[in-house]
C-alpha cells in the first residue's frame, strides 16, 4: 500500500514562547526529528511526506533547513484541523494510508509508525497509540472536584495516527474541528484501533518539556 505522512507543525508556540518546532534537540530542529521518523514508513516509490508549517515560515530560512526529506511544504491554517486539511490537499489521491503526526512529538520511533500503519494495512479504519493512565483522574468545576473518573478503559492517545485515506478525507470533509484526527473519524462511526504507545513519545508544549526531550534523546 502507498503510505503518506502529514507532519503537522503549524503552531505559533504561544505556550512555549516561540515557534517550538524549530527548537534544537541534539543539533537538529524538533520537527526534523519528526520528519525523519515519518520517512521510515514513507520511503517507497509512491510514498511521501508533507510538512505543514506556520504561514510565515514556509518561505523563510528555518523552513528551508527542515525541508530535507519532505515532498511538499505547505502553510497551515488557524486550527489544527485546518492545518491537517492543508496537508491532505497535497497528498496524492492514489495514497492508500495516511498517517498524521504532530511535529511537537520529536521522539516517536519508526516502530510506532510501523505499528499503526500495519494495523490499518491489516483492515482497520484507523489506528492510534495509547497509554494506560497511571494517575487518578478527577473531573472539576473551576477549582472544585466534582467526580473521580475511573481509569478502566481510559487511555492517553498519541501520534502518529494512521488512517485509511478515504476515511480520513471523508472525516475532514465535514470541516469539523477536534483535538486529534481520530476524533473526527470516530464521529463518522468508523472503528479506531489502539496499539501500545511509547512513554518516551512525549509532546513538547513548554520549555520544561523540551528539557525532558533533550534528556531522552541523549539517553
Amino acid at each position: 500500500m502507498s503510505v503518506w505522512v502529514v507532519v503537522v507543525a503549524a503552531g505559533g508556540g504561544r505556550r512555549f514562547g516561540a515557534p517550538k518546532q524549530f527548537a534544537q534537540i541534539g543539533g537538529r530542529a524538533m520537527v526534523q526529528w519528526a520528519v525523519d521518523a515519518a520517512r521510515s514508513v514513507a520511503d517507497g516509490v509512491a510514498d511521501g511526506v508533507v510538512l505543514v508549517l506556520p504561514p510565515g515560515a514556509v518561505v523563510d530560512e528555518a523552513a528551508r533547513n527542515v525541508a530535507d526529506g519532505v515532498d511538499a511544504v505547505v502553510a497551515g491554517g488557524d486550527t489544527r484541523a485546518a492545518s491537517v486539511r492543508a496537508g491532505l490537499a497535497e497528498v496524492p489521491a492514489s495514497a492508500d494510508v495516511i498517517v498524521v503526526h504532530d511535529g511537537a512529538r520529536p521522539l516517536a520511533k519508526p516502530a510506532l509508525f510501523r505499528a499503526v500503519v500495519d494495523m490499518v494495512e491489516g483492515g482497520a479504519d484507523a489506528a492510534v497509540p495509547g497509554l494506560a493512565m497511571a494517575d487518578t483522574l478527577k473531573r472539576v468545576d473551576g477549582d472544585t472536584v466534582t467526580a473521580t473518573v475511573a481509569r478502566d478503559g481510559v487511555v492517553s492517545v498519541q501520534t502518529p495516527q494512521a488512517f485509511r485515506a478515504a476515511v480520513l478525507r471523508r472525516a475532514h470533509g465535514t470541516a469539523s474541528d477536534a483535538t486529534d484526527d481520530a476524533g473526527l473519524v470516530e464521529a463518522l462511526g468508523a472503528t479506531v484501533r489502539v496499539v501500545p504507545g511509547d512513554p518516551r513519545n512525549i509532546k513538547v508544549t513548554t520549555v520544561a518539556d523540551l528539557d525532558v526531550a533533550q534528556a531522552l534523546a541523549t539517553s
